[in-house]
């Protein structure tokens, strides 16, 4: 079976509540299925953890990395899911926003149009105001 993986999932496992919830969730990552994580789910699932559970950002970095390392966990561009953990951590920017600085980095645009200020603390890309 290949089938998306819904931020829920994600949710259970990582929390552990409820507790059969998260077992179930726990034996489908582990499995030999292919699960497809799209980005805007890892968003998602970053924004629960923070806004809804209170998890720290490194601890959030480390445990959605150990998502990634599931071999039944594909997502379309793990280096640049990767860099946007980087970036969230280092320079505490909102996941998306991360995210898309690291895209921006991955393409080579290094170019992001935005009034968010906070982007500026990343050097590797320059911030665009929209005039």
């Amino acid at each position: 079976m290949t089938a998306f993986i819904d931020t829920n999932v994600l949710i259970r496992h990582l929390i552990g509540e409820p507790a059969d919830q998260a077992k179930q969730a726990t034996r489908i990552l582990s499995s030999l299925e292919t699960l497809l994580l799209p980005d805007i789910v890892i968003a998602e699932a970053i924004y629960v953890l923070q806004k809804v559970y209170s998890v720290d950002r490194l601890t959030i970095s480390d445990v959605m990395k150990s998502l990634l390392a599931f071999p039944s966990v594909q997502v379309v561009d793990e280096p640049t899911v990767l860099r946007a953990l980087e970036i969230f951590v280092k320079h505490r920017l909102h996941f998306v926003d991360a995210f898309l600085v690291a895209s921006a980095e991955s393409t080579g645009v290094n170019k992001v149009v935005s009034f968010d200020q906070g982007i500026d603390r990343v050097k590797t890309i320059n911030r665009v105001v929209p005039v």
